[in-house]
């Protein structure tokens, strides 16, 4: 096991520098910061914190880690999570990264200093960003949910982003409309990437043109999205229906579009990924790509599970489906 000298060799810093970076307990330049989390990364080191895991080879606690708590779907998957993990005995720590990687990596070593049994990761970052970054996973069960890189090299749980996208924008296709505009998410970002491609996907299967500039991009929340709109509307003739990315866009894109006057779906037609407790109370009801939420809560506490008594075969990857819900804010337009 490594010790705490092994990471100050390996940083290059005293024994002293490692143990002030790990407590807090006195200030470190951000330089050596990095050097001593980069060498406890490399070298899986955890502190003796929790003497108790130690004499039992288990702490009972469980790690979550997500990029934004307010999001009713990252809402719904900790309760599903928190619910299974401590029906198996477990209390969970819970980390919001605020879609920071390198808050999200800090997180991770907290947990593993901590000496969690096993951690839930919903990645923030984009594809480059987990190419080393498995390596936490010696000695400490990982599994991604919502985002994973292909070919990870540990067990995820994701949604079938690319085609609950071409089924939303297939959806408003069928209805009649080809001026398709698309509101989508960060231009990098594992989920937000697929979700983006998928929509492009279906316009071009269905040959429906794709206008100059009718994809702009927001950061998954509810004022990038009432922003990045506006450019949209500004434009003459713009679109007869919308796509919009994620739960928390759609709320921005509703608002902007009231502000601005325009009547959905009379003026405009619109659908989105993510469904929400409110999407059937907003008038008029939205329709959405629904993500079974606690499906995959429960395959991930499965293969959680299934690693934390010792399975060691191959990696999994789990795709779900998610579901169209058809509601009241995309109508049929004539052809023409």
């Amino acid at each position: 096991m490594p010790t705490l000298r092994d990471v100050a060799r390996l940083a290059g810093v005293s024994t002293a520098t490692v143990s002030a970076t790990l407590s807090g307990a006195a200030f470190v330049s951000e330089a050596l910061q990095a050097r001593v989390r980069e060498a406890v990364d490399r070298l899986g080191y955890s502190p003796h914190g929790i003497a108790r895991s130690l004499k039992s080879g288990s702490s009972r606690l469980v790690g979550l880690v997500i990029p934004d708590v307010t999001n009713p779907f990252f809402t719904n998957l900790v309760h599903g999570v928190e619910q299974l993990t401590r029906q198996d005995g477990y209390s969970m720590l819970l980390c919001d990264t605020g879609f920071d990687v390198v808050r999200e990596r800090e997180m991770l070593s907290l947990m593993r200093m901590q000496r969690v049994d096993g951690i839930v990761l919903c990645p923030a970052g984009d594809i480059q960003d987990y190419r080393e970054v498995f390596a936490i996973g010696r000695g400490t069960p990982i599994v991604l949910v919502d985002s994973a890189p292909p070919g990870a090299s540990v067990d995820s749980v994701v949604i079938d982003n690319f085609a609950a996208a071409f089924e939303a924008t297939s959806h408003l296709i069928d209805l009649g409309h080809r001026h398709i505009a698309a509101v989508a998410g960060p231009r990098q970002g594992l989920s937000s990437i697929e979700r983006t491609r998928g929509f492009l996907a279906a316009l071009e299967a269905r040959g429906v043109p794709l206008r100059p500039d009718s994809i702009v991009h927001a950061d998954f929340h509810e004022e990038g999205a009432y922003d990045a709109v506006a450019a949209l509307i500004e434009k003459p003739q713009w679109a007869t229906a919308l796509f919009i990315a994620n739960n928390q866009m759609l709320v921005g894109v509703m608002r902007r579009l009231h502000d601005a006057g325009l009547s959905v779906p009379k003026d405009i037609s619109v659908a989105a990924i993510d469904d929400f407790p409110w999407a059937s109370a907003f008038r008029p009801a939205l329709t959405t790509m629904r993500q079974p939420v606690e499906a995959l809560a429960a395959q991930a506490v499965e293969r959680l599970r299934a690693r934390m008594a010792g399975d060691l075969s191959e990696p999994r990857r789990i795709e779900l489906a998610a579901s169209l819900i058809v509601r009241d804010s995309v109508a049929r337009i004539a052809p023409g």
